[in-house]
């Protein structure tokens, strides 16, 4: 099959600073795919030129063998590009089933009237459940959002993500401020989502990523260093000397 998601050439530049450059990569469907590298390694540039919120000063972006370069943020999402970032961007006001019901009713095109009609929008309900069902959040369905621990906060994120049934699931350090015992069982649901969803996620914690990656992507100076298996990247001397500090040990 196809690849689900391909960069070809991909460089951001912003004047002599080259936070990415020639930056060339493709993810297959249902791929469980880390991206990784030292702070300032264009990791979040990255995703942010998959999703549009940069243009790239040169290099593509194709969406299976359609090039997606030139639309825009929300063209993207419409087409099953969807991300989280690293600070959640949640309705604090808003029940966890009320927020994925707002983001479902977003993607149907009738988010300001889903209040008003909320007894009408079974389907909706039902699918809302669903996704909070396969977060483990069923049982924060009627809390507010605000009123949830951090972790949970994030796996609600998710769900936002979800409601927009993406194709393609960009992660930009979805543990970040998350207690390790809470991270690792984000991380578990989210290996746990169906393979018709690829994820791609940025982290910094070496064990969740060689915990939960298939495949993993080293970025060094806004380049590609290596691709390869978790245990490829592992025993990769380069990896260790640029990243993971073993080579004083070795």
């Amino acid at each position: 099959m196809t690849q689900v998601l391909r960069t070809q050439g991909l460089s951001k530049q912003w004047g002599d600073f080259k936070a990415n450059h020639d930056v060339t990569l493709s993810f297959a469907p249902g791929a469980r795919h880390a991206l990784i590298g030292p702070n300032g390694a264009g990791k979040t540039t990255f995703i942010n030129l998959l999703t549009g919120v940069y243009p790239p000063t040169s290099g593509d972006v194709f969406l299976g063998d359609v090039c997606i370069t030139a639309l825009a943020q929300h063209e993207r999402v419409k087409r099953g590009v969807t991300r989280t970032f690293q600070i959640t961007t949640l309705f604090p006001g808003l029940t966890v089933l009320e927020s994925v019901l707002l983001a479902i009713n977003e993607r149907k095109g009738r988010a300001r009237t889903w209040r008003r009609t909320v007894a009408s929008c079974r389907a909706e309900i039902d699918e809302a459940m669903e996704i909070l069902r396969s977060l483990r959040l069923e049982r924060e369905a009627d809390s507010e959002t605000r009123s949830l621990a951090y972790g949970k906060q994030r796996l609600v994120e998710i769900a936002l993500a979800l409601a927009t049934r993406p194709g393609i699931l960009l992660l930009d350090e979805p543990a970040a401020g998350i207690p390790t015992g809470e991270s690792a069982e984000l991380f578990g649901v989210l290996a746990a989502l169906p393979r018709d969803v690829t994820v791609l996620f940025i982290e910094h914690d070496m064990d969740l990523v060689f915990r939960f990656a298939e495949r993993i992507t080293v970025l060094v100076g806004g380049s590609v260093l290596v691709e390869g298996t978790p245990e490829q990247i592992a025993h990769d001397q380069r990896v260790k000397e640029v990243y993971l500090g073993e080579a004083a040990h070795g």
